[in-house]
């Protein structure tokens, strides 16, 4: 079984620490039992105070080592760079996190088309979650809580009363382990690792975790994310997180790209953004992308969420859940940038960084609501607690497995 550094540090600085505790409070225990039986009341009472000191220093010693488990992962942050031809790439360690995509416009000049932060060690503290792999399942899941074999999971809640991409301190938020690195050359890879554990933010069951990026070929990425139940059955929906902008992360609002979404139905949702469990047609709605639409002509119809924030059912070509498909393709006439997506997941959130409000991000610009595009390929919201949306059930004998494509282009879009 493969641990995470986090994993490994946990166990040797908590056991250590809760065995001292163990030890110092039996020792106190004692003491006090031996004078409570010789009736020496004052000295009881000493005794007594001196157990709670004692117990609120362990607790501040616990605070401490916690503390210092953080300060730790912090330090060992780091960023990693792929390349091939015109286009780079730079990841962290830290939640898997995608934080730069540099290619060229189709005057050749180059430009950084992710939103993120100068800094690594800044994605520790971002609430946007910039770039980054989330899960254990992304997205809502209503009422922090599901059933599965019979029983009831209660999760932690981090949006009112519902979970979001995995709670508090979900994938986006921890360390991940670089299991194999090739900064360029014929396939430029990155390969990381995550091991997530029984009752990890209310979860079930060990789980193991990897992310890949690729650049196999010329102005192409790929992205795998895989998971392997260890034990127990789990639910799983692992979402790349990255903010695109394909005028440059510096260059304004999306308003005037152009997007096509190659789904024809969406999942309705109630006010808490959950999905009441149908389907409606696109037709006849702002959510009608089936033939390219500047991305403004109808977003202020949108009140509801100021903006984009719903999942579409993707189109099938044939009767094959897992099959590759193109969910979206996104036009910048003014820079001349295509981004053409292709996925095997059923689902595709499209989100127009509605809450994005004065966020200062790489070269000290600040980022304002709409300043980006996420279109994140997915399992459906809530999908758990609706039995007649697409399985995320992951047992270990069926595995978790996540593909992922991008295509850039300066030209009409063309095929992979």
């Amino acid at each position: 079984m493969i641990k995470s550094e986090r994993d490994t540090t946990l166990s040797i600085d908590f056991i250590l620490l809760y065995f001292n505790v163990l030890l110092l409070l039996a020792i106190s225990l004692y003491i006090a039992h031996y004078y409570n039986y010789r009736s020496e009341y004052n000295i009881s009472r000493k005794m007594s105070k001196f157990i709670v000191i004692l117990y609120v220093v362990c607790l501040a010693a616990s605070g401490f080592v916690n503390g210092s488990i953080i300060k730790k992962e912090k330090d060992q942050i780091r960023v990693f760079e792929l390349k091939k031809g015109d286009l780079t790439l730079k990841v962290t360690n830290w939640g898997a996190t995608l934080i730069s995509l540099l290619l060229p416009d189709k005057y050749g000049k180059l430009g950084d088309i992710v939103l993120g932060y100068d800094s690594p060690k800044a994605y520790t503290n971002d609430t946007q979650y910039f770039g980054a792999t989330v899960g254990r399942v992304a997205n809502r899941i209503g009422g922090a809580q599901f059933t599965l074999n019979g029983i009831h999971y209660k999760l932690i809640a981090n949006e009112g009363n519902n979970t979001l991409h995995g709670g508090p301190r979900g994938f986006s938020d921890v360390l991940w382990k670089v299991v194999k690195y090739q900064r360029d050359g014929d396939r430029p890879k990155i390969k990381f690792s995550y091991h997530s554990f029984d009752g990890e933010e209310g979860f079930p069951g060990d789980l193991l975790v990897t992310v890949s990026y690729i650049l196999s070929e010329e102005s192409s990425l790929s992205i795998v994310m895989k998971a392997k139940a260890l034990n127990k059955a789990t639910p799983v929906n692992l979402v790349n997180h990255a903010y695109w902008n394909l005028g440059n992360h510096n260059s304004g609002n999306i308003l005037n790209q152009v997007v096509q979404i190659f789904g024809s139905k969406f999942t309705p949702l109630n006010d808490q953004l959950i999905p009441f469990g149908n389907f409606s047609s696109v037709k006849g709605t702002p959510y009608d992308f089936l033939k390219p639409q500047v991305v403004g002509s109808r977003i202020d119809q949108l009140t509801n969420t100021n903006g984009y924030n719903v999942n579409y059912v993707l189109d099938k070509n044939k009767n094959d859940d897992n099959e590759v498909k193109v969910a979206a393709i996104v036009t910048d006439k003014r820079s001349g940038r295509v981004m053409k997506i292709a996925t095997n997941q059923p689902g595709l959130q499209f989100y127009t960084a509605n809450y994005v409000k004065n966020e200062k991000g790489k070269d000290g610009f600040v980022y304002q609501p709409r300043s980006a595009l996420c279109l994140e390929t997915q399992a459906f919201p809530d999908s758990v607690n609706h039995p007649n949306f697409p399985s995320t059930i992951v047992t270990p004998e069926k595995p978790y497995n996540h593909l992922l494509f991008f295509k850039f282009s300066t030209n009409a879009p063309h095929g992979f």
